[in-house]
């Protein structure tokens, strides 16, 4: 007599449900990447225009934002008035990542305001660094001059001290207590980070 042959039983996959919904959850994923990459698009353009940033933000945000509407009486304004600067210019590092973080900052803050847990005053929670100034000023720093010669030693001071001046500790971009014959300096202010640096060179 014949041997019997076997019927092959496959024991259905647990997964076999969701094969069915395969191709809804591809185009609900889809979906969701189309929306993130349209939010995206819409933060990146609106952030360009420095009237929605100062939209959510309230003092003193906007009254830096009513400045650059007037004569310059701070670096800021004079760099909007001279050279068309906005917010998210200085406000952001150099390169796609630069602007990727300003922009989750942004998200961030955004989701605050939605939230009603935003504080005003806004906080400055990420100061704006020299790799920012640097994106337009990248010939500072290598201009050996008597009048720049400081700048030429910042790198090096700042490698020997973590505490060292950067950029903003003399240019500071929304104070009105500079002079505007010298690029809106505060003098006091500026004579004090030499002397810092100067102390560091003499050790």
């Amino acid at each position: 007599m014949p041997p019997r042959k076997r019927k092959n039983y496959r024991r259905p996959s647990p997964l076999a449900p969701l094969r069915k919904l395969r191709w809804p959850i591809w185009a609900a994923l889809a979906g969701m990447l189309v929306l993130a990459g349209a939010g995206v698009a819409t933060g990146a353009t609106l952030e360009e225009h420095d009237g929605f940033c100062a939209s959510c933000h309230t003092q003193p945000e906007s009254t830096y934002y009513q400045r650059a509407q007037a004569p310059a009486v701070d670096l800021a304004s004079q760099h909007e008035q001279a050279y068309a600067t906005r917010c998210i210019d200085c406000h952001s590092g150099p390169g796609v990542s630069g602007r990727a973080s300003a922009m989750l900052l942004g998200a961030r803050d955004l989701a605050a305001w939605v939230t009603h847990t935003d504080q005003q005053p806004a906080p400055q929670t990420v100061p704006i660094s020299d790799a920012a100034c640097l994106k337009c000023h990248g010939d500072v720093p290598t201009t050996r001059n008597f009048d720049r010669h400081f700048h030429a030693f910042l790198t090096r001071w700042q490698l020997a001290d973590t505490n060292a001046a950067t950029c903003v500790s003399c240019h500071t971009g929304h104070s009105t207590a500079g002079d505007p014959t010298l690029v809106f300096l505060q003098q006091d202010q500026t004579q004090q980070v030499c002397d810092s640096c100067h102390r560091v060179l003499r050790g």
